[in-house]
């Protein structure tokens, strides 16, 4: 991925990381004022890339425990009826990959793209591991379904993806989503916002 010039706003995120939809909105808010000469750069993390296991009872209980614990702090929708599913691999690679098809449109585009990944998976119980139903929701943020397909299958964009997933391990990034600050041409950054919490940076 091409780096930017000039100072700008890091998202790291995965394409299922609970608040980012809030996070969204709120960081457009905080680049208002700054328009062009502030702009997000989003890079993809990763949960259980290229895991082939499927979810098991004590993983469904685990997540359940913890989309309750978030719908009680923020209202956020979530169709339980997702654990219902059977033999389900709960991975985000696929989700991933197609925001980082996403990107290569434009970054507005990918930024508008990833909340309606996360809303099919959350509120509406849809699997965003089918590329069928990636494509639909391409569809709908404005982007060429048949395109997507195409590109969605090729592996420079899985090697794409891999690389943003090792770029927010490398920068030690344990929580999503997160937002980092970063200037041009300097090797410090700093984390304003790490999964629920906010930094504020001097």
């Amino acid at each position: 991925m091409v780096a930017m010039a000039g100072p700008n706003l890091i998202l790291r995120g995965r394409s299922d990381a609970l608040l980012v939809l809030g996070l969204l909105a709120s960081d457009r808010r905080d680049r208002t004022g700054f328009g062009d000469a502030l702009p997000i750069r989003l890079i993809m993390g990763g949960l259980r890339p290229g895991t082939t296991k499927p979810l098991d009872e004590a993983g469904k209980r685990s997540i359940r425990e913890h989309w309750e614990h978030v719908h009680e702090a923020s209202g956020q929708p979530f169709n339980m009826r997702f654990f219902n599913r059977t033999g389900f691999i709960y991975h985000t690679e696929p989700a991933s990959k197609a925001v980082v098809f996403a990107r290569r449109s434009g970054m507005e585009q990918s930024l508008a793209y990833l909340p309606l990944v996360q809303r099919a998976f959350y509120a509406e119980n849809r699997d965003v591991t089918n590329e069928e139903v990636l494509a639909d929701l391409a569809i709908k943020a404005g982007l060429d379904g048949q395109a997507f397909l195409k590109v969605f299958r090729r592996d420079h964009v899985k090697q794409e993806t891999w690389t943003d997933f090792a770029i927010a391990q490398r920068a030690g990034i344990t929580g999503f989503p997160t937002l980092v600050a970063e200037a041009d041409k300097r090797p410090e950054y700093g984390i304003i916002r790490q999964g629920g919490t906010v930094n504020l940076l001097d």
